[in-house]
């Protein structure tokens, strides 16, 4: 037994006769909500108190309520997956913290959509304040988008949505690629993206300070990849997320402020750098403090000398709440010292305070900054986080990239004195070490990158269309080595059958179709947009892609006995769907029922219409159309497509059990609790019937939610679970 389980048994056991205790049902349970017998921390920081009364960042007379916001816990919020801007019924908010969300019995039903909605993609359970940034960065579905850092990736399904804008273009010319720095928390990324099932995502794993410059091919010749979009939400002291990271309160210190605020410089200067000129920014952060936000911002449009402006996005969110930003601040140390400019910090302080964490001194150029256009969100206001927001945009090159190329030679030596060098100010005015570490790339003239670019990938021996982990010695791989990226050759003899079995349309982008095995029988077909593609074929060297494409295809284990090895994956169907042209099956609402409930229905369960379009079909994946009656408004007036199997006699559907439920509610089936064993959807209409064995139904939960049904050579689970 672990010491809490311990501690807590020993508390109960101590507690008086009487004391509240709501299992019990004797009494109302403690302020403190669902605890389960965790000891509640003391929401009081004296410092932090002091910090932000000093520097004004609450208007007069709402400290009190400020400090109430704080201390009361965080309503959950969700959005609801769709296209247009929110809050148009698009994004709510309960008054119930996600603790009593989790633990209230009489929530259990509603907590339970929640998770099934949110795994299946058509919601996400997403602070309020941090959907803010995506809907000022504007973004269209023709615009390149750089998510800097972006794990756990709330934001980046957002911004995957803005793509999709209209549902009838399955591949958006535009793209995202989301980036994080921590290897781990890339597969989170993955996995919300995944939700989405979109072939306009790429999930990379590099440092956002450096993250390097990518090139594509532009009518035959190479060019420097600038980004429409930039989303830069930075690492961050927190102090925004009390309400629901209640440890900061005992750990909050302007220390964390300082030593992030360099890094964080760092990664905004290279978003600006690889932004396009017109283009847009958004930085943000969940801290309150100006040392994180307009001191990052005021350095960044200073070093930028015009090339960067604030955007004024006052009216672009009507009915948010928001405090202009500060344009006046001081810096103070953690034992609480206070300086207000930098000539009064002595020298043994330098290391820790630096001069950008200053505002300007000069009283113009700190007006021509409107350091006020930058957005504050407090949470008393709206009952919601601490949120920090600036829109940039570009008006023309960082003054950096002006200058003319360096000689190849000389730039390799120039790196290591500016690194190691925290001195003199450049050029741009600026003396933070964290300044000057940014600077080598953009010494380099985008000529000299696309040449050296063109040297590296002809000097090598990489096969055409492998995108692989780049080698060992030009960059350290760091967590799991990744399978290489694989386009399908022109001639690959694997697509014709394919192509016959589905009829597909001739418009079909087979050059986009990819897999993550060189060698042996290739398990999985992944799609990636055109766009996408040109960035993989052009920078495998040079950048570590953890995960991109949508799976469209899955291998049958026992394929060779059918006319095509390849079943349809219902991760993808929405994207194939529009270039299929044969094998598709129209049902009925009805139909859809049974399919969704019941494992392997036979042909006379379902209707006449359907049966006759089945009968003369040969046995394999099959697409299950319903189409709605716009005559019947009291039906589902939304298309379903279903990835399913044709047996002998039968009829299955190959869908996730979330994606089951999802749909199953839509048509107002009251969905029971699964039972754990089988792990069947039991609804009203489906209790009576006679479940199909175990086997079958394990292997039908392993067809699609997890890496489809042939991940495990050892295993036939699609073998098993085919109707026969």
């Amino acid at each position: 037994m672990g010491r809490r389980a311990r501690g807590r048994r020993l508390q109960q056991r101590q507690r008086p006769d009487g004391a509240e205790d709501g299992a019990q049902g004797g009494g109302k349970r403690s302020e403190a909500g669902w605890e389960g017998g965790y000891p509640e921390i003391v929401k009081e920081n004296k410092l932090f108190e002091h910090y932000y009364q000093e520097l004004k960042i609450v208007p007069e007379g709402e400290w009190d309520q400020f400090m109430g916001a704080l201390r009361e816990p965080l309503p959950a919020t969700l959005r609801i997956t769709g296209y247009k801007r929110y809050p148009e019924e698009l994004a709510w908010h309960t008054n119930l913290s996600r603790k009593i969300l989790r633990k209230s019995p009489q929530l259990e039903k509603f907590h339970q959509f929640l998770v099934s909605e949110t795994e299946s993609g058509n919601i996400s359970r997403q602070e309020a304040v941090s959907m803010i940034p995506p809907l000022l960065l504007n973004a269209h579905p023709h615009h390149k988008i750089l998510d800097m850092c972006a794990a756990p990736g709330s934001k980046t399904a957002q911004l995957i949505e803005m793509l999709h804008a209209d549902m009838n273009v399955p591949f958006p010319e535009g793209f995202v690629i989301a980036n994080d720095v921590d290897n781990k928390r890339c597969y989170l990324l993955v996995h919300q993206a995944k939700r989405l099932s979109s072939p306009c995502i790429m999930v990379v794993n590099h440092d956002a300070s450096s993250i390097p410059r990518l090139t594509i091919d532009v009518n035959g010749r190479k060019e420097v990849l600038f980004y429409d979009r930039i989303l830069c939400d930075v690492p961050c002291s927190g102090d925004g997320t009390m309400r629901k990271n209640i440890d900061v309160w005992k750990k909050w210190t302007t220390l964390n402020s300082l030593q992030l605020h360099g890094l964080q410089l760092r990664i905004a200067t290279r978003g600006a750098e690889q932004l396009v000129e017109g283009g847009r920014m958004v930085y943000s952060t969940c801290s309150l403090n100006p040392i994180e936000d307009e001191a990052v911002i005021a350095s960044l449009l200073e070093k930028s000398e015009g090339a960067l402006e604030l955007a004024d996005v006052s009216s672009e969110l009507p009915g948010l709440k928001w405090m202009p930003g500060l344009t006046q601040w001081k810096v103070m140390t953690k034992d609480g010292q206070w300086f207000a400019e930098w000539d009064d910090v002595p020298h043994n302080r330098h290391t820790q305070i630096r001069p950008t964490m200053f505002p300007p001194k000069d009283p113009e150029k700190l007006q021509a900054m409107h350091l006020e256009r930058c957005l504050r969100i407090l949470p008393h206001h709206q009952n919601t986080g601490g949120f920090f927001v600036a829109v940039l945009v570009k008006k023309c090159s960082m003054p950096w990239n002006k200058r003319p190329p360096k000689l190849q030679g000389n730039s390799a030596q120039s790196r290591q004195p500016m690194q190691a060098n925290p001195a003199d100010p450049t050029a741009g005015g600026a003396a933070d070490p964290s300044e000057l570490e940014s600077k080598p790339v953009a010494g380099i003239g985008d000529t000299e990158i696309i040449e050296r670019t063109e040297n590296v990938e002809n000097n090598g021996n990489r096969k055409d269309g492998v995108c692989g982990p780049p080698p060992s010695k030009k960059m350290k791989l760091f967590g799991f080595k990744e399978d290489p990226f694989v386009f399908i050759p022109e001639d690959d003899p694997l697509f014709p059958p394919i192509q016959k079995f589905y009829a597909l349309d001739p418009s079909f982008p087979k050059m986009n179709l990819l897999t993550r095995t060189t060698e042996g029988k290739k398990r999985q077909l992944y799609m990636v947009s055109k766009e996408l593609r040109n960035v993989l074929l052009n920078n495998s060297e040079r950048m570590k892609v953890i995960n991109t494409g949508i799976k469209v295809w899955c291998r049958n284990n026992s394929g060779e006995e059918f006319d095509c090895a390849f079943r349809l994956a219902q991760e993808g169907i929405y994207t194939l769907y529009p270039f299929i042209n044969s094998r598709i099956i129209t049902v009925s609402m009805e139909d859809v029922k049974i399919l969704l409930t019941q494992e392997n229905p036979f042909f006379r369960k379902l209707s006449s219409e359907t049966y006759s379009q089945a009968k003369d079909l040969a046995k394999g994946s099959v697409v299950l159309k319903y189409e709605p009656d716009p005559t019947k408004p009291d039906t589902l007036q939304c298309p379903i497509v279903l990835c399913g199997w044709r047996g002998k006699a039968s009829i299955r559907t190959f869908v996730p059990k979330n994606e089951r439920l999802h749909y199953l509610r839509m048509m107002g089936l009251e969905v029971l609790t699964e039972k754990k064993k089988e792990g069947a959807v039991l609804t009203e209409e489906s209790t009576a019937s006679s479940g199909p064995p175990e086997d079958e139904m394990s292997a039908e939960q392993r067809a699609e939610p997890a890496a489809g049904p042939d991940a495990a050579p050892s295993s036939d689970p699609a073998g098993a679970a085919l109707p026969r």
